[in-house]
């Protein structure tokens, strides 16, 4: 089966070191695509230098967990870093009302800034969404906070060459809120976090979202699928949920990895 990880944090601290052996592992079972999305400064860094090695794609944003205390100098650095060639997406960044580690408002400014970056570059976005356990307040807010962008217009479309201008990254959250995302023409992007309990609607939405706008992903070393060590998630193990996907789907795992690396390749094309 042909494999994508759609987002994974090899230049985490507990991986780093072990980053090289990981992608061949990953590849030795089929995995062809990969990106390493930053988290903050650090991070975007050290991810642009792992693909720069690797062959393979980066992100660079802030997180929602560090948008209150994101610099002016951070968000410099984050502009410069997105010329870099082998950077095809903005982010990670989003909203977070779970953990809850920055304010709101802090949160919600940080993603503002990412969206008018991401239309300024012509790059798709990643986007991280969580609400505590029986809420959508986070959901409902980045919606809104889209839809205010103007997220899917023609100018958007036209400065994203057609691309998808956001990846719901690991997705959380009702299927009205995948189907609200997916009118604004974003992707969708499945987790080992669909396997958790309070998650079931994910195979609901891994049944609607079109093939040409669906993706998967580990988010190592987080987010392990069953049989994956808890907290040492890794790239090959991305094949767990690309099997489930297929499941849910009703096709064949071969059928399904033509489409995600397809999907992959439109969405994070190159500039």
């Amino acid at each position: 089966m042909r494999l994508i990880d759609a987002h994974a944090h090899l230049q985490a601290g507990r991986l780093i070191h072990e980053a090289d052996a990981l992608l061949a592992a990953a590849r030795a079972v089929g995995l062809e695509r990969a990106i390493m999305p930053g988290w903050d400064v650090a991070t975007s860094e050290a991810g642009v230098s792992l693909a720069t090695r690797q062959g393979i794609d980066a992100a660079v944003g802030i997180h929602p967990h560090v948008s209150g205390t994101a610099t002016d100098a951070d968000r410099a650095r984050i502009r410069e870093l997105v010329q870099d060639p082998v950077v095809r997406s903005v982010g990670e960044t989003g909203l977070d009302y779970d953990r809850g580690y920055s304010p709101r408002d802090a949160q919600l400014a940080n993603l503002r800034w990412h969206l008018a970056l991401a239309r300024q570059v012509g790059l798709p976005l990643i986007l991280h969404c969580r609400s505590k356990p029986g809420r959508r307040d986070a959901q409902d807010d980045l919606i809104e906070a889209l839809r205010e962008a103007d997220v899917g217009d023609a100018d958007w479309q036209d400065r994203l060459a057609g691309r998808p201008p956001a990846v719901l990254h690991s997705f959380s959250g009702p299927v009205d809120y995948a189907e609200a995302a997916l009118e604004l023409g974003c992707a969708v992007s499945i987790s080992g976090l669909a396997f958790r309990t309070g998650e079931e609607s994910t195979a609901e939405v891994a049944r609607l979202v079109p093939s040409e706008r669906l993706l998967v992903e580990t988010d190592a070393p987080w987010l392990s699928p069953p049989g994956a060590p808890r907290g040492r998630n890794e790239p090959r193990y991305v094949e767990v949920t690309a099997r489930w996907v297929a499941e849910q789907r009703g096709v064949d795992p071969d059928v399904l990895g033509d489409q995600l690396v397809a999907a992959y390749d439109r969405t994070f094309a190159a500039r």
